[in-house]
């Protein structure tokens, strides 16, 4: 820890090679991958994609069963028409109609079978879908929020955003209408190429020479697209990122007039995403001409050599028409291959960054054999601590020692940087140090579990986040069941019931987008009153009076003198009138504690905090 510490996010920023690995968010960020790491990137979003396929498999295979009776339906069309044409009609003339009625009664009936067969697998193959994308969605936000708070400092919220919509969105496109296509497609295929040999050989084999320049295409159309689609979808990430930012920064934007600059990289994004659409439509364009060029210059091959066997005697006009009639069903499922593999990769690139996001491990984990804490008293100890936020990144707070006494209040005072935030932090445990053990009640916080723990240590942070909702829900966001009677309690003991009784609802005002109803101190009280709620053995605050005005402060360091008593705190305040209230006081510096010592004994002295003491009682002079 020094005094020109960096952030997490700007360590990563510096430290971070995406464009050598493959595993993890970092590889999310890349658009152009070599062939070896795009082949891992495969494999790793085909086994994210099993893995959600494979509790739908018995659904599945029914709706695989219903869509291969429904190409069976169609596929005996042509073969009623063609046994009409030669056998029905010359029959009927004759006097005998019932081959040509029996034809025309099973074209009937094999059209009303496919319809009723389509609806069914459309419904069978939604609901599955549907279900699949419940899945996902639920599977990225459930890791997401278990990730540790590095995670977060590193991965920015729009990329999130970006997994869950955009990404996900992909993914919708695929099931709703790629995989209805791509089994259609390949059952049709796969009949009309047998049929087209039943019905004859010497044709079958003219369309079946057209196959090779049609695999070659479509082999290239694969590479390209899947190329393509990685590149859009890093390309509209980017744009969700850069939205959600100036969104949250709205009033910073306004305030420096950063407008023109936000548009101008917006627009910069929005063509790069532009190009990468129009090169992804190209590829697309490229491919479905080249399938329809092959397709019809083999149909006029077709027909020229078929003409010719008709009129030599060598072929029958039914079969002929039914020939064509299939060879046309032939090709044109190539196009829904085509879209297909277009959907197919928009989500395979979709579930490369998924799938990053998805084995992300969190660094601060869930112990295997936890040890219990039903009842903490608050003892806190640093065992020879070292912490880094990563291994190739500088030693942030050296080895030290550090023992803290249940329900004893210390305050943390020190120059921005100097490792007062990342000490709570490792108490609160959002990091695991890198060496050395923190420990409560003589437990290593690692032996914890994060129920026992947050439940025994609880911070309040300079940010005082409130979620949508009332006031009573936002405070009693620590103890989920407390009373109303509780919860008007714990506001009164932080002085925050006047205010809250004043509001247009009370306590069940709703506070809006992160308590936007409310003001900077508004919010600091809510957030003071939903801590003490908690009742946690330690509690952390992070510069927790920062927005309070004099009169509010006043009142809130007289409830905290009572709440405070009989609770380990850690107190990190610029304001000395906060840290004044505290039992000892450490002074930090470059990740090391200076002075440590009494409010008193250190003011009584020629150090550090009684220099601090001194600019303070003259600023108020």
């Amino acid at each position: 820890m020094t005094t020109t510490q960096e952030t997490p996010q700007q360590q990563q920023n510096q430290t971070a090679e995406p464009d050598e690995s493959w595993r993890g968010v970092a590889a999310e960020d890349v658009e152009n991958v070599d062939h070896s790491t795009g082949l891992k990137l495969q494999a790793r979003s085909r086994k994210l994609l099993g893995s959600l396929l494979r509790p739908h498999t018995r659904p599945a295979l029914l709706a695989l069963a219903i869509v291969v009776c429904e190409n069976i339906a169609m596929l005996a069309g042509p073969l009623l028409i063609a046994t009409a044409i030669d056998r029905g009609v010359p029959a009927a003339i004759a006097g005998r109609p019932g081959t040509l009625a029996w034809c025309v009664g099973g074209y009937a009936a094999t059209t009303v079978l496919a319809t009723v067969l389509r609806y069914s697998f459309l419904r069978l193959s939604g609901r599955i879908g549907q279900d699949l994308l419940l899945d996902v969605r639920q599977r990225i936000f459930r890791h997401v929020q278990k990730l540790s708070l590095s995670f977060h400092e590193s991965y920015t919220s729009g990329k999130v955003i970006s997994r869950l919509t955009s990404d996900v969105d992909s993914l919708n496109d695929l099931l709703a209408m790629g995989l209805d296509g791509l089994l259609t497609s390949l059952l049709s295929i796969v009949g009309i190429a047998a049929l087209l040999l039943y019905l004859d050989l010497p044709l079958a084999l003219v369309v079946l020479v057209g196959f090779v320049p049609l695999l070659l295409v479509t082999r290239w159309f694969q590479r390209r697209s899947r190329q393509a689609y990685r590149n859009t979808r890093g390309a509209i990430a980017k744009i969700i990122v850069q939205f959600v930012e100036t969104m949250n920064g709205i009033r910073a934007v306004q305030a420096f007039r950063r407008e023109p600059r936000n548009e101008a990289i917006i627009g910069e994004l929005n063509t790069r995403f532009r190009d990468a659409n129009t090169e992804a439509l190209g590829v697309m364009a490229r491919f479905t001409s080249s399938v329809r060029l092959i397709g019809n210059v083999s149909l006029a091959i077709v027909l020229a050599v078929g003409a010719v066997r008709v009129s030599s005697g060598g072929l029958e006009v039914g079969v002929l028409a039914a020939f064509t009639l299939y060879l046309r069903r032939f090709y044109d499922p190539f196009d829904d291959i085509a879209m297909f593999t277009n959907a197919y990769a928009a989500a395979t690139a979709a579930l490369e960054k998924i799938s990053g996001v998805l084995e992300e491990d969190a660094e601060v984990r869930e112990p295997a054999d936890p040890t219990p804490l039903p009842h903490a008293r608050g003892d806190v100890r640093f065992d020879s601590v070292e912490f880094r936020y990563s291994a190739d990144t500088p030693v942030v707070l050296p080895s030290f020692d550090l023992h803290v006494p249940a329900g004893q209040t210390v305050a943390l005072v020190g120059a921005t940087g100097a490792g007062k935030s990342t000490l709570a932090k490792l108490v609160a445990r959002f990091y695991d140090p890198s060496a050395g053990t923190v420990a409560l009640d003589t437990i290593d916080l690692r032996q914890i579990t994060d129920v026992d723990l947050r439940r025994a240590v609880t911070m309040v942070t300079q940010e005082n986040f409130l979620f949508a909702g009332s006031v009573a829900d936002n405070i009693a966001l620590g103890r989920p069941n407390a009373t109303r009677a509780e919860i008007e309690a714990a506001a009164a003991e932080v002085g925050a019931h006047e205010f809250i009784a004043r509001l247009p609802q009370g306590y069940d005002t709703d506070v809006r987008k992160r308590g936007g109803r409310l003001s900077a101190g508004q919010r600091q009280m809510v957030a003071f009153a939903r801590a003490f709620l908690a009742d946690p053995a330690v509690l952390v605050l992070d510069e927790a009076t920062s927005s309070l005005d004099v009169p509010t402060e006043r009142a809130v360091q007289s409830a905290l003198e009572t709440v405070l008593a009989d609770r380990t705190a850690f107190i990190i305040a610029h304001r000395l009138s906060t840290v004044l209230i505290a039992d000892r006081v450490l002074v930090v510096d470059g990740g090391r504690v200076v002075e440590d010592g009494t409010p008193e004994e250190l003011v009584a002295g020629e150090g550090r905090f009684a220099a601090l003491h001194r600019a303070w009682r003259d600023s108020l002079a």
